[in-house]
């Protein structure tokens, strides 16, 4: 994600103080200094600061980026596909995806949610069949997904529900998914959306950022 102007200045000013206490040396003050002002993303801002003490509080993570991705790689898939005639089906919440997931739905829907999955490889292709029925997979927002269905008198895409902010670039660590298949007076639909708790996360860090009271620091004393 790209760094903003406060960003930098942030981390020029821990830098200053930190400087200023002896916790560096001026040269490296000066190299660290040089490197705020010519980076252009978070990433590139993070490595500057992560070893001296805050000033005016840490550098926010960027939208999106909570997910330990290197944790959520490896170990036995507890799922490989799913089947719907008739019916329903539904992947969600905490479950391990194989290297090859296959959907199928007839005369019916299902649902595939990797917000809080686990990736058994870092490469992982689903494949969605769906013939007279409906699919939905949803993604958190930094998760790296490559769409490339066929739609046959019905629609395979991909569209964003992120409240209107820019949607972030895929953390370089996070599974390469790719989604594949075709819906057949059907459709698949991909959607990069927010779990309820990451949306809870950002909003108590936007909060904190605007030195917001809890709701409840708001009440009136009576008497």
């Amino acid at each position: 994600m790209r760094a903003s102007d406060a960003e930098r200045e942030r981390v020029a000013e821990t830098l200053r103080e930190a400087v200023a206490e002896g916790r560096l040396e001026m040269d490296e003050f000066e190299q660290r200094l040089e490197a705020t002002f010519k980076a252009r993303t978070h990433g590139e801002l993070v490595p500057l600061v992560r070893d001296l003490p805050a000033s005016g509080g840490p550098v926010a993570a960027p939208k999106g980026s909570s997910a330990n991705w290197p944790a959520r790689i490896g170990g036995a898939s507890t799922s490989s596909g799913a089947f719907a005639f008739w019916g329903g089906f539904s992947r969600k919440g905490r479950w391990t995806v194989g290297p090859k997931f296959t959907a199928f739905a007839m005369w019916g829907g299902g649902e595939i949610d990797l917000r809080e999955a686990h990736f058994a490889e870092r490469d992982v292709v689903i494949r969605c069949f769906t013939i007279m029925g409906g699919m939905q997979v949803t993604v958190p927002p930094d998760l790296n997904v490559q769409v490339n269905g066929l739609g046959v008198m019905g629609g395979f895409g991909e569209h964003s529900k992120l409240d209107d902010e820019p949607e972030p670039e895929p953390e370089p660590d996070a599974p390469r998914v790719r989604i594949t298949g075709f819906a057949l007076m059907g459709g698949v639909g991909v959607e990069r959306k927010r779990s309820k708790a990451e949306k809870r996360r950002l909003q108590e860090q936007e909060r904190l950022r605007l030195g917001k009271p809890d709701a409840g620091d708001g009440r009136k004393e009576l008497g």
